[in-house]
Formats: C-alpha cells, structure tokens, sequence
C-alpha cells in the first residue's frame, strides 16, 4: 500500500506531547495524542491571566500561573494513560522571573506594561543611543523590551540574584530543565547581537547589567532536561523530556505555518498584526530601520522579519465602547453586519499614534476623518457596521502596504499570504486583504502558536536534531500541516 503524507509521518514513539502556551490573558495547556494513527489535539485546562498592582507596580501573579499549569499537567497525566513523550512552553516575550543559586524566585515578575520603563528607556539613551541599539540588535526600540526592564531594576537597586529567565524558560527550569535562554525570546530582549546572535557585551555594559546573570543562549528545538519533582512521580509523565519550543510564541506561531518556498508571507493577527515574512538573513539597511522593521529569531536560522500594525484592537476598543452604552456587539455578528454595507469612503490611517490610545475609540476615528476632510461616522452603536467596515477595509489597505515594502526589503517575489491567529477566522477580511495585496491568503490556524510548538517537538524528537539550519525549519513545515488540521478539527476543551 502506498504511503499517504501523514502516514510517512507517523511517530517512532506513540506517546503523547503537551504544549503549554502562556498568555497575558489567558493560559492553556494542550494535549496532542495519536488515535488511529492520526493526530489529536485538545485543549485539557485554560485559565485566566493578568497582571496585578503591587504596591503601585504592576506584576504577574507566579504562584498563580505556576498552580495552573501543574494542575494542567495533572490532567494531561490523567488522560494521556499511555504516558507522555515530551513538553514544551512558549509564550509571550519581554517578561523575565529573577532566581537565586537554587532557583528560588526572588518576587513576582513585572508586567511590561508598568511604567517604570517609560524614565528607565530615555536614561539608559544618555548611555547608549537608540540608533547604536538598532544596528547593535536590529530590534524595534520599545521600552516593554527586557533590557529598559533590567535597566529599570538596576535604577531601583533591585536584587539581581543569580540569574534572571524569560517566564517560558523559567517554567522550564521549574519543572526540572537546565536554566537556559531560548534565541526566539533573546532576541527579543534587545541584548543579542543581530549577526552573531550572542550576549551583546557593549550592551550589557552600557547599561551597566551583569552578563553572569544571562542564562546560556541555546536555539529553538533545544531539549534541556526531563521533568522532575512531585509531577514525575505520575506514570503518565515519568521520563518526558522538557524542550524549549520557539518559546517566544510569534516564532512559534509562524513555525505553525505549513509552507515551504520562498513566495510567501505572514500576518499573526490579533489585538496586533505582526506584518511580515521569513529572512534567511537579518534586514537592518536604513530604509528598514525608519519603518520600524524588526529582525526577530526564528526556528532554524531563519529571522521573522516584521513590522507592528494596529490590529483588532480598533474594532475592540470601539465594541467596549458600544457596550458601555448598552449595545453588546458579538465579533462574529458585527462582521457580518460590516459586510453588508456600503463600501466606505476613504481609509483610515490605522497605525496612526491617536489609534494606539485607550477610549472614546470612535471619537477619535471620526477626528481623523474630518483631519482628512471626509463626513464623520454615527459614533454611537447603530453606527457599529459601518464603524467596522471601515476598520476592516482600511486594515487590508495598510497590509498591502506594508507587504509591498516587506517585498523591497527582502527581494522576495511574493505570491501566498498566511494569516494566523485569532483574526484568522475573520473571513471578511481576509477577502479584503487579498484584493489589496493582490495574493492568495490563505487561513492559517487561530492556536497557530500551539501548532508550532507541538511541530518543533516533533521534528526534534523525530531526528531534525541540528535546531541551526533550514532542515530543521522544513521538517517543522511538515509537521505543522498535520497538526493545523488536527487542532482544526479536534480542538476542544478536555
């Protein structure tokens, strides 16, 4: 009989894997098992996630997160009887847990939203400019990444501790892993160098931050130990092997991309949309560098080569508005609606600094089209339609534009787009952004996060062992296609 696809990729090792997928709102824990020789994926435990005030700080809740994904392991174990193969974590970057010799957290994690890094980021430049740090990195200067962070603390005379860890790492090392530093989430801290990608020592010095306290930069794939402690005594996952994913969950959303060539692009849609496409070599000239293009690690080598546009955000920020004065929107209900109206006049500009601002959302749509010398929109939530219309045909007008300059900026010859996320299910505009690009779009997975992470798992357990160069990117490819089909069809809660 001859060999479909999926079957040349069934596993040496029929044991489970779990992915654990950490967000700023909420938290899952996945399950992915093999039935009939097919994938199954379900979403075993989730809970809620938020920063808390502190002392007029704002910080992570890390009893809370850590009880919650031991209480996920605890039923991956409980139904995963055939016993679990491997576990990996991503999850969002910037936010770091500082520990001392035995590990022992030292306080809870600030949340990158705290303020504190609003002076740290415009003193830490009297001591090394913001365009040193771009050509240094290659990273979009914003003042949530880690460094004005770590910045922040030395400003404050905060314990350094022994070591200090991004929380998908940290998570890691709890449960039994080598303290390492994932490239995915490095790169995003703003202290690894753009071509080398190690440590950046003039950084760390400039900023007067203590290199010992950087774990070791290991690349995604990376496996760093088995799980140990009182989790390990369960059957089901004595022996699993930790493996740090792409733990920065964007790489690891667009590992969970089925493509191969060199034709296509991405959009990791959601509150933002993360415009862009994958580099096999970092792009930092100047032109690059005035749009805010950022270099940011991917698996096997490769660099997400991306910019930041407004998201879902304006049409969420508007939908709170509405429900304030008594008209509750459901998101699939008011696209529905938007389509039905006119086509708008004029666009919005959505990247626009005004936009970024919490509150009075529609007020301040409407103040940049009267800017644009364009009639206003009903503000209020009879208006809702045509509010939405406008956001969704001017988030495709603002992609077109960005892809054509991801397209000059890298030389690619574009013809495939993938939207992932969870504005991926927003047909509507999707359709919109394939006329304004002009190439096909295809609807990636709204958990593409948890796809990738399951499919770095595969390829590493499976033999692409070498985390540094391409093969290990196609292989990933391979398993992505599966494993997106599978959580399409089966994702449910456990």
């Amino acid at each position: 009989m001859r060999k479909t696809p999926e079957m040349a990729l069934l596993p040496e090792d029929a044991r489970a894997l779990v992915a654990v997928d950490l967000g700023a709102e909420s938290c899952r824990v996945s399950l992915l098992r093999w039935i009939d020789g097919k994938a199954r994926i379900t979403l075993v435990h989730r809970f809620a996630n938020a920063p808390r005030e502190v002392e007029g700080k704002l910080r992570w809740d890390l009893a809370m997160i850590e009880a919650g994904l031991d209480e996920g392991l605890r039923k991956c174990a409980a139904i995963a009887t055939e016993g679990v193969r491997s576990i990996a974590v991503d999850g969002w970057g910037v936010d770091y847990v500082r520990v001392d010799a035995e590990g022992r957290v030292l306080a809870d994690p600030f949340c990158y939203r705290d303020e504190r890094t609003v002076g740290a980021e415009q003193l830490l430049y009297k001591k090394i400019s913001p365009a040193r740090l771009r050509e240094l990195t290659g990273i979009q200067l914003l003042r949530i990444n880690t460094l004005y962070q770590l910045y922040a603390d030395r400003l404050e005379g905060l314990p350094e501790g022994r070591q200090w860890l991004n929380l998908p790492e940290y998570i890691l090392s709890r449960w039994g892993g080598a303290r390492v530093a994932e490239l995915t989430t490095a790169t995003h801290t703003q202290l690894v160098g753009l071509y080398d990608r190690q440590w950046c020592q003039e950084i760390f010095e400039a900023a007067q931050l203590d290199r010992s306290c950087a774990a070791e930069l290991v690349p995604p794939g990376t496996e760093i130990g088995r799980l140990s402690g009182p989790l390990a005594e369960l059957p089901a996952l004595r022996n699993a092997v930790l493996i740090a994913p792409a733990c920065h969950d964007t790489a690891s959303a667009i590992a969970g991309i089925p493509a191969t060539g060199d034709d296509w692009a991405y959009i990791s849609s959601g509150t933002w949309s993360l415009v862009g496409a994958l580099l096999g070599q970092p792009q930092n000239a100047a032109a690059a560098e005035s749009e805010n293009f950022t270099n940011l690690g991917a698996v096997g080598g490769l660099i997400c080569f991306h910019k930041n546009v407004n998201g879902m955000w304006l049409i969420k920020q508007c939908m709170d508005q509405w429900a304030a004065e008594g008209r509750s929107w459901d998101v699939a209900e008011l696209v529905a609606a938007a389509e039905k109206v006119a086509r708008p006049v004029g666009v919005l500009y959505v990247d626009e600094p005004d936009l970024l601002l919490a509150g009075g959302m529609p007020q301040r749509i409407n103040a940049q089209r009267v800017r644009q010398g364009l009639e206003p929109l009903e503000e209020g939530p009879e208006g809702a339609p045509a509010f939405a219309s406008l956001i969704f045909h001017s988030l495709a007008v603002r992609y077109a534009k960005v892809l054509d300059m991801v397209a000059l900026h890298s030389g690619k010859k574009l013809k495939r787009l993938f939207v992932v996320g969870g504005a991926s299910r927003n047909d509507f505009l999707n359709r919109l952004t394939a006329e304004a690009t002009g190439l096909e779009v295809f609807r990636g997975s709204a958990e593409s996060s948890t796809v990738g992470n399951f499919a770095v798992q595969m390829a590493v357990l499976e033999g692409s062992r070498d985390a540094v160069t391409g093969a290990l990117a196609e292989r990933v490819s391979l398993w992505a296609g599966m494993f997106g089909a599978a959580l399409e069809r089966d994702f449910v809660e456990a």
